[in-house]
């Protein structure tokens, strides 16, 4: 007869009809096992960011340029009014408690397509 001194493992396992979906892992010490919290890094603004203003600038040289004939200046003043919007909402969203790596990175790649607007409407 083996010994019942440790439990049988299959009797820890949680069951679903004829499944086993889990089993604890009690080998783990509680302050290892992973938390569940929510920690927003920088690259979810920064891409958040990027990803927002690429869509939103060639909307506004579409639309304001080419589809409703706007005047250069008034196409580049919404460009840059749009580019200062999502600087805005990714320093509300936390980007200005990230560190100052990714701030000016943000403000690189929003001062980048912007500047790719600008210029096609320029030339």
């Amino acid at each position: 007869m083996p010994d019942r001194g440790r439990p049988d493992p299959k009797e820890e396992d949680i069951v679903y009809e004829d499944r086993r979906i889990s089993r604890p892992d009690a080998s783990l010490p509680d302050w290892e096992s992973p938390d569940t919290a929510y920690r927003p890094i920088p690259i979810v603004w920064f891409a958040g960011a990027l990803i927002t203003q690429v869509v939103g600038q060639a909307a506004i040289f579409l639309l304001f340029r080419h589809l409703w004939g706007f005047s250069e200046l008034a196409v580049i003043a919404i460009a840059f009014a749009a580019s200062i919007l999502v600087w805005e909402v990714g320093m509300k969203r936390g980007l200005s408690t990230a560190s100052l790596a990714w701030r000016v990175a943000t403000f690189a790649i929003l001062a980048f397509f912007f500047a790719l607007t600008a210029l096609p409407v320029l030339a």
